[in-house]
């Protein structure tokens, strides 16, 4: 059999044809594909960090930091650029993305001088989650713990001060938690339930502010259980650590078979819990 073969035209107009494609095709590469590489000057490329920074473009920021890395991951600009782009996503309140980024600045560098700051830092990042009583308090329990890692690591440090005085805001926050499904509870009369928060919150929250009214509600649980031994210990006990209290007034009223004498102590009463941060 006779093979077929082309004419001289037809394989001209085939090779111009192959050859607009190509060029079609690299041109469409040149244009949607990504921009090619280009290596810049460390000073350069953090200096346009931090005037992303400076000027409040916290996410832009942030890729530049991480840009910076990038290009020189083997510079001493490379290691502060981490903790800057961390600080940048905090900014941004990208939170999970500024954890992500101090703990791997931790892992990776734990002789670093900024080294506490990045354990604060990421506390930080825990605590400006917290939400609102009503709701699930995982945050609010990693904060804690977040909070007390740095003054036990750091004590000695201004970064300890301050955690110090976010964790008791904190604690206080939990006990309010506690405290506020316990209410529930007592208005929908569950009154065992209600006092297993109340005596969580007595006895694992000693230092917090809602101890002297965990104490009261105790007593108008017990009183409504009709454990009315238990109702008098727990008004000892809130009279003892606290006799200039309303709450005592209301827990002593109450134990004796009486009313509250005050309105801050009625059945349902919910106060208004200020925001922590």
């Amino acid at each position: 059999m006779t093979a077929f073969l082309p004419s001289a035209s037809a394989v001209l107009r085939r090779t111009a044809l192959a050859a607009a494609l190509a060029a079609a095709l690299a041109a469409c590469s040149s244009n949607d594909g990504p921009e090619p590489y280009v290596e810049r000057p460390v000073e350069e490329l953090y200096n346009e960090a931090m005037n992303s920074l400076d000027s409040g473009n916290f996410k832009q920021a942030a890729q530049a930091f991480d840009e910076v890395e990038r290009q020189h991951p083997y510079s001493s600009w490379a290691t502060r650029a981490q903790l800057m782009s961390a600080y940048s996503y905090y900014e941004d309140e990208a939170y999970d993305d500024a954890i992500i980024a101090l703990d791997r600045f931790i892992q990776l560098h734990p002789g670093n001088e900024d080294v506490p700051y990045a354990y604060y830092l990421k506390a930080l990042s825990y605590y400006e989650q917290i939400s609102s009583v009503g709701r699930d308090q995982k945050m609010t329990q990693l904060a804690a713990r977040a909070l007390q890692d740095v003054i036990n690591r750091f004590p000695d440090t201004r970064y300890a001060r301050d955690a110090k005085l976010k964790l008791d805001l904190t604690v206080d926050h939990m006990a309010g938690k506690e405290m506020h499904v316990g209410r529930y509870y007592l208005r929908q009369k569950q009154y065992l339930a209600a006092v297993n928060r109340f005596r969580e919150v007595v006895e694992n929250y000693q230092t917090t502010t809602h101890v002297p009214e965990a104490l009261y509600r105790l007593v108008e649980a017990y009183t409504l259980l009709g454990m009315d031994a238990e109702a008098r210990k727990a008004a000892a006990v809130l009279g003892h650590n606290y006799p200039g209290s309303e709450w005592y007034q209301d827990a002593y009223a109450v134990a004796q078979g009486g009313e509250p004498v005050t309105d801050t102590a009625q059945d349902g009463w919910i106060p208004e819990l200020p925001k922590i941060w």
